[in-house]
C-alpha cells in the first residue's frame, strides 16, 4: 500500500538536518559530440552550455532543501574561487554553512563532467575531470570542525555524514561525532567510502553503504539479495550498529535493522538515465523520513521511490515532496478482496484518502458510474471525453448484485473482477471503485467530485447527484454517445448470432 507513505511524505515537516562530510562543485558543460577531431583521434565536443551544481555533502544539503528540511552543512573548502561560488550557491540555497571552514593548503573539490549529445538522443557522460586532494584535515582544522560540530549539534534533529573520502572524515572527527550525538540522543547516519576499513564509522546509528562498498568491507563478492543481507548483518554486528542498509541498484535495499532482523525491500523498473546522485538522494530522505519518526522499512520504501526518481535525471538533481507524491498517486496502492491485484482498483476508504491527496497537488476529479459489462468503442469514447472534464477520472463501477437488480437476471455477463480488469487497462481511467448500492449517491458524496459525468441520454434533472455536486461549485457534464452502440444492442446481436 502507498497510503502509509503518502501520510509520511506529507508529515515530513521541517527537521534540522546536520550534514558532515566533503564539500564539493559538480560543473557540467553540455555539447554535441558531432565528429572525431582532426589533431587526434578523439571525440569533438562543441559546447553550448555550462552549468554549476553542490555535489558530495552539499549535494546532500540541496536535496534535504529540497525536500523541506532545515540544513546545517560542516565541510572544508579551499580558499579560491571555487570556494567562493560554492559558499554562494549555499547562501542562496539557505544552508547554514557556518560550519565549512576554509584551508588555504587545498583546492576546492571540483568534478568537471563532460556532456555529449549525438543525433538528438539522450545525452551521455564522456569525461570527468576531478580537481582535489585527498589529505586528512590538519590537527588545527580537525580540532575547529570539532568545536564547531558540538555547537551544531544542540541545534539538530538528526545527523547525516557524507564521506567521499575527501579527508574531512577523519577517524578522530567521526569518532567524537558519533560520541557528542549519543550524548544529545542523535542518530547519526553514514553514506561511508569504498574501502576495507569501517573502524572510524563504528557506533554510527545507521550505515548505507551500496554494493560494491560493502563487499569490499566484508571481504565479499555480493552478487545476490541474500549475500547482501548477510553482508549487512555482518556489518551490523561488527560495527554495532542499529542497522546496515545495502543499496542494490535495480534491486532495491537490503536491510539488517534493530533486533538483526533481515529483510529485501525492492524498487520497481525504471527507466535509468544517470546514477549520479542516487546515493545522495537515499541518505537524504532515509535522514528525512527517520527525523520525522518513521521506521526503517518505511524510509527505505521511500527512499527507494526517491532514489529511483533520481537516477531517471541526469546528474544531481532534486527532487521535490510533489514528486514523490505524484509518483505514489500514479502508483497506486493495490486494492484486495476483489480477485487479482489491480492498481487502479481501490476500496473506499482508500480512495478517498487517494483523492484528497491528489486535491492538495490541485488536481480537480471527475466521476462518473455504471455497469461496463460488455465493453465497446462507445464506452471508449465516453470515458475519454469524462477523463477530458478534469485532472483525473473515477469511475464507479456496480456490483454483480447491483446489476442483477438493475439489468435483470442474466446479467452482468462478465463479473466485477473482469469488468474491473478491462476498466483498469484504460488510460483515460484513473481510479476505480465498486459499489453495491443501486444508486451512486452515496459514493458521489465520498468522492465528491468537481465534475459528475452522465451520457448524453440523460436530462440534467435525471442526474443521480446532480443537485449535490452543483451545491458545493460542481458542474454536471452530459458526455456524447456514440451512435449505434450499446451493450444490450451488442448482446441481441450476439443472440442472433
Amino acid at each position: 500500500m502507498s497510503g502509509d507513505l503518502i501520510e509520511l511524505v506529507q508529515n515530513l515537516g521541517q527537521p534540522r538536518v546536520l550534514v558532515v562530510g566533503d564539500v564539493m562543485l559538480d560543473r557540467y558543460v553540455w555539447g554535441d559530440a558531432a565528429r572525431i577531431s582532426q589533431e587526434a583521434p578523439v571525440l569533438l565536443l562543441q559546447a553550448d552550455r555550462r552549468e554549476e551544481r553542490l555535489g558530495g555533502a552539499s549535494s546532500v544539503a540541496t536535496l534535504l532543501r529540497a525536500l523541506g528540511a532545515k540544513v546545517m552543512l560542516a565541510g572544508v573548502l579551499g580558499a579560491d574561487h571555487d570556494g567562493k561560488r560554492i559558499c554562494q550557491m549555499l547562501t542562496d540555497l539557505g544552508v547554514d554553512h557556518e560550519g565549512v571552514l576554509v584551508d588555504g593548503d587545498r583546492p576546492s573539490t571540483v568534478k568537471e563532467r563532460y556532456i555529449g549529445r549525438a543525433q538528438a538522443r539522450h545525452p551521455q557522460q564522456i569525461l570527468r575531470v576531478d580537481y582535489e586532494t585527498r589529505a586528512p584535515l590538519s590537527a588545527v582544522l580537525e580540532e575547529e570542525m570539532g568545536h564547531v560540530l558540538g555547537q551544531q549539534l544542540r541545534r539538530a534533529d538528526i545527523v547525516l555524514v557524507s564521506d567521499y573520502d575527501k579527508g574531512v572524515c577523519t577517524p578522530a572527527l567521526l569518532t567524537n561525532l558519533i560520541i557528542a550525538a549519543k550524548r544529545w540522543g542523535l542518530r547519526v547516519l553514514a553514506d561511508p567510502i569504498r574501502g576495507s576499513d569501517y573502524r572510524k564509522y563504528h557506533g554510527s546509528t545507521a550505515l548505507t553503504p551500496n554494493r560494491l562498498e560493502a563487499g569490499l568491507a566484508t571481504g565479499c563478492v555480493l552478487t545476490s539479495v541474500n549475500e547482501a543481507l548477510a553482508a549487512a548483518a555482518r556489518l551490523r554486528e561488527q560495527l554495532d550498529l542499529e542497522a546496515a542498509i545495502v543499496t542494490l541498484d535495480k534491486e532495491g535495499m537490503a536491510l539488517c535493522g534493530p533486533e538483526g532482523r533481515c529483510e529485501h525491500f525492492p524498487t520497481r523498473p525504471r527507466q535509468v538515465y544517470d546514477i549520479t546522485g542516487a546515493g545522495d538522494m537515499v541518505l537524504a530522505v532515509l535522514g528525512m523520513a527517520l527525523a520525522a519518526g518513521a521506521d526503517y522499512g518505511a524510509a527505505i520504501r521511500l527512499a527507494n521511490i526517491a532514489g529511483g526518481l533520481e537516477v531517471e535525471k541526469v546528474g544531481v538533481a532534486t527532487v521535490t515532496r510533489d514528486e514523490i507524491l505524484r509518483d505514489l498517486l500514479g502508483a497506486g496502492p493495490v486494492c484486495g478482496g476483489h480477485g487479482p491485484a489491480l492498481e487502479k482498483l481501490f476500496d473506499r476508504p482508500t480512495l478517498r484518502y487517494e483523492l484528497d491527496c491528489r486535491r492538495r497537488l490541485g488536481q480537480r476529479v471527475a466521476f462518473t458510474n455504471g455497469c461496463f459489462d460488455v465493453l465497446h468503442v462507445g464506452h471508449v469514447q465516453y470515458l475519454r471525453e469524462a477523463r477530458a472534464q478534469a485532472d483525473l477520472l473515477v469511475v464507479g463501477l456496480n456490483s454483480d448484485p447491483s446489476v442483477h437488480a438493475l439489468k435483470g437476471g442474466d446479467r452482468p455477463v462478465n463479473d466485477v473482477q473482469a469488468r474491473a480488469a478491462v476498466l483498469n487497462a484504460l488510460a483515460a481511467v484513473d481510479y476505480v471503485t465498486i459499489f453495491d448500492e443501486r444508486t451512486p449517491l452515496d459514493l458521489i458524496r465520498d468522492v465528491r467530485p468537481d465534475v459528475l459525468v452522465k451520457g448524453a441520454d440523460y436530462h440534467r434533472d435525471e442526474v443521480i447527484g446532480a443537485d449535490l455536486v452543483e451545491s458545493y461549485g460542481g458542474r454536471v457534464h452530459l458526455a456524447s454517445l456514440r451512435e449505434g452502440y450499446s451493450t444490450t444492442r451488442l448482446l441481441q446481436r450476439l443472440g442472433a448470432a
